[in-house]
C-alpha cells in the first residue's frame, strides 16, 4: 500500500509542474499539508489550485498513476519552490493504518441521494407494479407480512424496491414573460405525498412554475421478495423505513446507484436553459457541500463528475442616470451582467434530471442560477 501510494504522489510531482501554467497554485498555499480524516480530494485541490477542479487531469497526466483516488489520512504533501521557483511536490511517505482513502466528495452525508432516491418520467411511472392490498386487508404493512401487487413480470425470488412518490420537477417556461421575472421563484414541487427535502417554492403569485415536467421523484421506503406470480402476485416485505399502503409502486432493485469514484470534468456544452432548479434542507439558499438540483441529465450528456460554474442572473434595473425625469424607477430598464456563484459536481444523473453537490461558492446560491462550462 505504501508503494502504491508513493508512486501515486511520485506523479504529482512531475505533473504539477507541466500544469502549474494552464492551472496557477494558489496564492498563498500552504508549504506543508498533512491529509486528514474527513478531507476530499477537491478539498485537498483547492489549497494548492487556483482549479480544484481539474485535479483529476492534474494528477493522472503522469501514466504511473493509476489510481488518483489512493491518497490516506496521514499523507504529507510538501511544497517548495526550486530553480528559479519551479513548483515542485514532495511526499513525506507515512505507514497508512487501516481505513478507506480519502474520497472525491463527502459519500458518506449523501446516502439519501445516492441510495433512497431516484427520478423517473411519469409514463414509466405510471405504468409500473403497484400494490393492491396487504395481508389480512390491512390498512399499513409492515416487516414480514405479505404485499398483493397488480402488473408485475418477473419470478419468484425476485427482489423489488418499494417506491412512493415526493416531487415533480419542472424546467422554466421560457415563453412566459412572467417566469422571466420570476425566474428564482419559478419551481417546483407537486402536492408532495411523502414529506421530501426539496424546497417548494413557487413563482410569488401562489402557482407553481409552468415549465415542462422534468421527471417525478421517488423514495425508497422499502424491498420486498416475489413469493408467487400471478395477478395480484404476492411479495413478501423484507424490510421498510415506513408503513407500505395501496398504490405504492414496484420498481426494480438498483444495485448500483451511483459510483464509488468521481472525476471533475466539464460538459462538453450545456443547454441554454440550464439552471438550478430546487435545493434540499434550505428555506433560500445554499452554499458548500450542500445538494441542488439542476434541470440537465444523462440526455443532455451530463454523467457523474460533471462540473458546472453556476450565475446568479443579473437584476433588471432602471437606467436613471440616462433619463431626463427626477423621478426613481422611470428610466429605461437594463439587465445587468450574470454574476458568478461557484461551483457544483453531479453525484447522480437520471434522464432530464441530475443531483448536484456545491463544492464552493463566493456567495449564496439561489434557485435559478444558470450553468456554464467552468473557465
Amino acid at each position: 500500500m505504501i508503494r502504491k501510494t508513493i508512486v501515486l504522489l511520485a506523479g504529482m510531482l512531475v505533473t504539477l509542474a507541466v500544469y502549474a501554467a494552464g492551472t496557477p497554485l494558489r496564492a498563498g498555499h500552504p508549504d506543508n499539508y498533512t491529509v486528514r480524516r474527513g478531507d476530499t480530494l477537491w478539498d485537498i485541490s483547492a489549497k494548492f489550485l487556483s482549479k480544484p477542479w481539474l485535479w483529476p487531469e492534474i494528477w493522472q497526466a503522469n501514466p504511473q498513476v493509476r489510481n488518483p483516488h489512493l491518497i490516506y489520512p496521514g499523507d504529507v504533501l510538501n511544497l517548495s519552490f526550486i530553480h528559479g521557483g519551479e513548483p515542485s511536490l514532495q511526499l513525506q511517505p507515512q505507514v497508512h493504518p487501516e481505513g478507506e482513502a480519502v474520497p472525491a466528495i463527502p459519500l458518506d452525508q449523501l446516502k439519501m441521494f445516492l441510495k433512497d432516491m431516484r427520478v423517473v418520467d411519469a409514463k414509466t411511472l405510471n405504468a409500473s407494479p403497484y400494490v393492491v392490498g396487504l395481508e389480512e386487508a390491512r390498512l399499513r404493512g409492515t416487516v414480514g407480512q405479505n404485499l398483493y401487487v397488480r402488473g408485475l413480470q418477473g419470478e419468484p425470488g425476485q427482489h423489488w424496491a418499494i417506491v412512493r412518490p415526493s416531487h415533480v420537477f419542472r424546467g422554466f417556461d421560457q415563453d412566459d414573460p412572467a417566469s422571466a421575472d420570476l425566474v428564482a421563484h419559478d419551481l417546483n414541487s407537486n402536492v408532495a405525498m411523502v414529506k421530501g427535502p426539496w424546497q417548494e417554492n413557487t413563482r410569488g403569485d401562489g402557482h407553481y412554475g409552468k415549465g415542462d415536467d422534468l421527471g417525478i421523484e421517488v423514495s425508497v421506503i422499502g424491498t420486498a421478495e416475489t413469493l408467487r406470480m400471478g395477478d395480484p402476485a404476492t411479495l413478501l416485505l423484507l424490510d421498510s423505513t415506513m408503513e407500505i399502503r395501496a398504490g405504492d409502486r414496484i420498481l426494480p432493485v438498483d444495485d448500483h446507484p451511483y459510483d464509488a469514484y468521481y472525476y471533475p470534468h466539464a460538459p462538453k456544452s450545456v443547454p441554454k436553459d440550464a439552471k438550478v432548479i430546487g435545493f434540499a434542507d434550505a428555506l433560500d439558499a445554499v452554499g458548500p457541500r450542500q445538494v441542488v438540483a439542476l434541470s440537465v441529465g444523462a440526455r443532455d450528456g451530463v454523467d457523474n463528475g460533471t462540473t458546472f460554474a453556476i450565475f446568479q442572473p443579473g437584476e433588471t434595473i432602471n437606467d436613471d442616470v440616462a433619463s431626463d425625469s427626477w423621478d426613481r424607477g422611470t428610466g429605461k430598464k437594463v439587465t445587468l451582467p450574470d454574476e458568478y456563484v461557484g461551483h457544483v459536481m453531479v453525484f447522480r444523473t437520471f434522464d432530464r434530471v441530475s443531483y448536484g453537490l456545491v463544492m464552493d461558492s463566493l456567495r449564496p446560491v439561489h434557485i435559478g442560477g444558470r450553468l456554464r462550462v467552468p473557465e
